[in-house]
């Protein structure tokens, strides 16, 4: 369900809000009247400005009470702001409106700030609501004249949060309703919604799937009653085709997303609490379906196919087993050690076409692929592996401008054999525990079918989902990865030819 939570721009705060949000240090409107002095205010409390920090002020509306926050903005970065904006937010839950008065900043601060307000107002429920967010807000400048500012941040920061939240919802979508097919049909749904430029889409059923002969895909997707689909959506702005007649085409980046909808484990069943929250096994899907579906109205100047293997690992007598050789697209086999191992072999075909058949300058795939990562990294940082160091500083950069931080972690060479298979070329994990390092040797897999191209590997588990409501998260999947991908991909990184 999409943010529900209105927003509008005005030149000024309107007189008399009931609910109206001031950064500190403003210039406050001469209609706000305060009971003493904001400095004063600011002195009683001790307040330090910190980004989040908010002193609530009564103030007279009428025959009624009105309230004015008064909040912090730290250091005025785009990570501060951000936090400022839900801590605002979260304040105005329950309430009809808010108004608010953006602080100082750059176009990207100030996007930033609204980026949090509107992920902090994001709900997923299904049945009757209880209290939720503030219904409205409306956004201006401390100066009237700053209106074209302040829209153009407004503008920005909702489309990346309601990317954010598509991403979530997909992810939220309990598994008795997301089936392969399903998330096939919200994808294309990008397409109608997609501003200028050029969309368009291809999805493979199991009958396509079988003739292209994706054999990760089938192996994977074979126990369920739900067959699996592989979903391509491209985007192409308008500037590519006479780029091309030039002889100078745009850079093309591949983006590739875990689409598991389900994930039991297979027969190698996951026990009850591993399984609870496998409805959010698609979440790198989810990311590369909502960020394909934003690049156009935010005007990206790079080509993007996105590749989402979208299977259901389920278990019964059709299902795959432990000790299973499956062919992978493009002929190289693979002993299926671990059925629960099966994010790798649905993104290994994936990245193999990708390679034969579409030739990017760059691939980057983005997965809940491991546990380990989270013991390595725990809920705040997300793994980057990479086999290209440029790449990978353009990721970690665009991680720390979105608020969406990278870890670099290695790819060990000493670590290869442990994907040694005695039947097959390779095996899905490795077989003994002489290595450990299971998120090193998942990466190490995936690079086996990348075809030595530039590659990055996104390992989200750790940052995917949160067990709480705070700050801009919500309880659920986070949709990590939506915002440091547009950043990448529109602030110009990924975009040079």
């Amino acid at each position: 369900m999409p943010i529900k939570t209105s927003i509008t721009t005005a030149p000024r705060v309107p007189d008399g809000a009931e609910l109206l949000a001031v950064p500190f240090g403003a210039e406050l409107d001469p209609r706000v009247e305060l009971p003493v002095p904001a400095a004063a205010l600011l002195d009683h409390y001790q307040a330090k400005g910190e980004a989040g920090e908010i002193v609530e002020v009564p103030v007279t509306r009428g025959d009624g009470v009105g309230r004015v926050l008064l909040y912090g903005v730290g250091d005025g970065s785009a990570t501060a702001l951000r936090k400022a904006g839900a801590a605002v937010v979260r304040r105005g839950r329950g309430r009809e409106a808010l108004s608010v008065v953006l602080p100082a900043g750059s176009a990207g601060e100030r996007a930033a700030f609204v980026e949090g307000a509107l992920l902090a107002a994001y709900t997923f429920r299904i049945g009757e609501a209880g209290s939720g967010p503030v219904a409205a807000i409306e956004f201006a400048g401390e100066d009237p004249r700053d209106a074209a500012g302040v829209e153009a941040a407004v503008d920005r920061g909702r489309v990346i949060a309601e990317a954010v939240a598509l991403a979530r919802d997909l992810a939220n979508t309990p598994a008795s309703v997301k089936t392969p097919e399903w998330l096939a049909e919200r994808a294309l749904e990008q397409l109608a919604e997609a501003g200028p430029g050029r969309m368009s889409a291809r999805v493979w059923d199991e009958d396509a799937l079988r003739t292209g002969r994706f054999g990760g895909i089938l192996a994977v997707g074979q126990g369920s009653v739900s067959p699996p689909r592989l979903i391509q959506l491209s985007y192409e702005p308008e500037e590519a085709v006479a780029r091309r007649t030039e002889g100078v085409p745009l850079k093309h980046v591949v983006l590739v997303g875990k689409g598991i909808t389900y994930d039991t484990g297979g027969l190698s069943l996951k026990p009850t609490e591993g399984m609870k929250f496998m409805k959010t096994d698609m979440a790198g899907g989810a990311v590369v379906i909502a960020v394909l579906g934003a690049l156009a109205t935010l005007g990206a100047p790079v080509r993007v196919t996105g590749l989402i293997a979208a299977a259901e690992n389920s278990f019964s007598g059709a299902a795959q087993r432990p000790g299973d050789v499956i062919t992978q697209y493009g002929g190289r086999t693979v002993e299926v050690l671990n059925t629960d191992a099966e994010g790798r072999l649905v993104m290994a075909d994936a990245l193999a076409y990708a390679d034969a058949e579409l030739d990017p300058d760059v691939m980057v795939d983005v997965a809940t692929l491991t546990g380990a990562i989270s013991i390595a990294l725990g809920k705040s940082l997300g793994a980057v592996f990479a086999s290209d160091d440029e790449l990978a500083d353009e990721l970690a950069r665009a991680g720390e401008t979105s608020g969406e931080r990278l870890w670099r972690m290695p790819l060990i060479e000493d670590y290869t054999p442990a994907l040694e298979s005695s039947v097959a070329d390779l095996a899905n994990i490795e077989a003994g525990s002489a290595y450990g390092a299971g998120s090193i040797t998942a990466a190490l897999f995936l690079r086996e079918f990348t075809g030595k191209r530039p590659w990055a590997h996104l390992d989200i588990a750790g940052v995917g989902r949160s067990t709480a409501d705070e700050g801009i998260l919500a309880k659920g999947a986070t949709g990590f990865g939506v915002r440091l991908l547009l950043e990448w991909l529109t602030a110009g990184g990924a975009g040079r030819s």
